[in-house]
């Protein structure tokens, strides 16, 4: 076949190619868009059910130790698998609200970064009926940095933080012997 200006118009050896060619960049920049998006939901789930999980632990007792507190974190890190736990940051607080609806912190404990909350510290800005006059409640955070895998999608960290609020299950309070 001889080239010629009408054959070359006509010939469509090779067009698949240049349209895969054109839409390429396009489709991995979907693709790794949709992993990132993934990944980032899934790690903000696992960091709500980190706080929930330790508060829900905790919540199960009448009474805790340092020691147990630091047992029911390791569970915190053990629900963040697969993704690596060095961003992770929990704190659990009992809090207690006296007749008057004033909520003030009994005992708190923290781990990889947060402190803990000073004991008689008032606490504000709680959600409504989460706690009512003469009661007590766990209130358990978590906070968890995030770091794109590819780092060109998300270029900065996210940070995700989650609360959560148990009531205690055994007794009217869980007191620390030791906090």
């Amino acid at each position: 076949m001889q080239l010629t200006p009408w054959n070359l118009a006509r010939d469509t050896r090779g067009v698949a190619a240049v349209e895969f060619a054109l839409l390429l960049p396009i489709l991995v920049a979907f693709y790794f868009g949709v992993v990132e998006l993934t990944q980032g939901l899934m790690t903000q789930e696992r960091a709500a059910h980190v706080a929930s999980t330790v508060g829900d632990l905790i919540s199960q007792n009448s009474s805790v130790t340092t020691a147990e507190v630091t047992d029911v974190f390791s569970v915190g890190n053990t629900v963040m698998y697969p993704y690596p736990t060095t961003s992770l940051e929990m704190r659990v607080s009992s809090l207690s609200a006296d007749a008057k609806g004033n909520v003030t912190v009994v005992w708190s404990q923290a781990a990889g970064g947060l402190t803990k909350l000073a004991a008689n510290s008032t606490v504000a800005g709680l959600p409504t009926n989460v706690i009512t006059a003469n009661e007590t409640v766990i209130m358990s955070e978590s906070q968890y940095t995030y770091t794109s895998v590819f780092g060109q999608i998300l270029p900065t960290p996210i940070v995700f933080k989650q609360t959560s609020y148990e009531h205690p299950r055994l007794s009217s309070s869980v007191t620390c012997t030791d906090c």
